[in-house]
């Protein structure tokens, strides 16, 4: 049980990032869907990607952490750093014209940000 105990905000960060990315994939699905339906201009794409995308960290961080007793900030911050590094991993290999850019650095401090500013713990 202490292995477990020792263990856990490494569960805990696994499980922010899962639903972090969960959380972005109905949101973009459901961002596309209006996008394909409705008159939303395609201006609207990358500010609603880097809002859904703190959003999402934000929640992930708020429900990955929130049964951890101290260092809740660092696992947000890991949570939100974590989801950036995986999603970019994840572009790359994908897309042959991957590139690191001025929108590269928003995404990072967004989700630094969004993984920061979750609920604060009771401790």
């Amino acid at each position: 049980m202490e292995t477990f105990e020792t263990n856990k905000p490494i569960f805990s960060i696994i499980k922010g990032i899962i639903i972090s990315f969960l959380f972005t994939v109905v949101s973009l699905i459901v961002f596309s869907l209006l996008l394909t339906y409705t008159n939303l201009s395609e201006d609207t794409i990358k500010p609603v990607i880097i809002t859904l995308t703190g959003i999402s960290i934000l929640i992930g961080s708020s429900i990955g952490t929130r049964k951890l007793k101290k260092n809740g900030l660092l696992n947000g911050a890991i949570i939100g750093a974590s989801y950036i590094i995986l999603l970019y991993i994840i572009s790359s290999i994908i897309s042959s014209n991957f590139s690191l850019s001025i929108m590269s650095l928003i995404m990072i401090i967004v989700g630094l940000i969004g993984g920061i500013l979750r609920r604060n713990n009771r401790s």
